[in-house]
């Protein structure tokens, strides 16, 4: 196997953090005016099952807004952006557990018949490997290559 390099611009890793920003602030502060988030039924069932219940619903799906808008944040301003991966890495992680948990739902025909919630869930892929090629670099001594800092 051959190894490539490709040389992305620093504009254009800005615009593809800002990018993600920006959908995870929206789609999380859709999260905090009940029936406004399309996911919010999926979401409330998907933390309560990985939380066995422990969370009470109206808060379980407060605190997912807030971690998608701290996360949304983050990557706006490009202040704390590995935390903010770390954090979004997670999330996405739990994001692919209705396939699992809600299969009728995530499945029309299982396992390539996807409902729209499957293709909601699926298309997750894509913000995770934008989340990789932003993930910041550090060369031997520690300092960032592609923020200047």
């Amino acid at each position: 196997m051959i190894a490539a390099s490709v040389t992305v611009s620093k504009r254009s890793l800005n615009l593809l953090r800002i990018s993600i920003g920006i959908i995870y602030l929206w789609f999380g502060a859709l999260k905090f005016f009940h029936g406004y988030s399309p996911a919010e039924d999926l979401a409330i069932s998907t933390i309560n099952k990985l939380t066995f219940g422990t969370i009470p619903q109206p808060v379980n799906i407060i605190l997912l807004a807030v971690w998608e808008c701290a996360v949304g944040i983050a990557l706006i301003i490009g202040k704390a952006v590995r935390t903010a991966l770390i954090l979004l890495f997670v999330h996405m992680a739990c994001t692919f557990t209705p396939l699992l948990f809600f299969p009728s739902v995530s499945f029309k025909y299982a396992p390539y018949g996807f409902t729209l919630v499957g293709q909601y869930i699926m298309k997750n892929i894509i913000i995770i490997c934008a989340a990789v090629v932003i993930w910041p670099a550090r060369d031997a001594r520690g300092y960032s290559l592609n923020t200047g800092t």
